[in-house]
């Protein structure tokens, strides 16, 4: 199965990304995240980066949006916006998902959840989870 999603809600779920981008807690790296995930219903989970003093327990704006909606029901994902960069700057270069959000994804996703990178609305990529992180580990 190939998964596409629309214009309108590829436009959409960038629009959240920057939206949540703005929510961020950063005070270490100064790098403000933001994603939107959209499950297979058409419903939207965001989530900014939230980093933490001790480090490890800082977690990532991708794991945010999944983690919230996963604790709400959800199981079924087609795909995930990302717009990251330095804190008040307009993104520059596109933000990659971690390798600890890649495998997150892999947990829920099917290897075409597609991920959209944007540095602005009309300047994105797209790429399938599995062009991100082939030959993923599951069970």
């Amino acid at each position: 199965m190939v998964i596409r999603i629309d214009g309108s809600d590829r436009e959409e779920l960038i629009r959240r990304a920057f939206q949540a981008r703005e929510l961020f807690y950063a005070p270490y790296s100064g790098y403000a995240v933001g994603a939107a995930l959209l499950t297979a219903e058409g419903k939207i989970y965001s989530g900014c980066n939230i980093e933490n003093a001790a480090y490890g327990p800082t977690n990532c704006a991708e794991r945010t949006a999944f983690f919230k909606a996963v604790s709400e029901g959800e199981r079924h994902f087609k795909a995930i916006a990302i717009a990251g960069g330095p804190a008040g700057k307009v993104p520059t270069e596109y933000a990659y998902p971690c390798g600890v959000c890649r495998q997150v994804m892999s947990e829920f996703c099917d290897k075409d959840f597609l991920v959209i990178l944007a540095k602005a609305e009309a300047d994105y990529e797209v790429y399938s989870l599995e062009e991100l992180l082939p030959k993923s580990f599951s069970l």
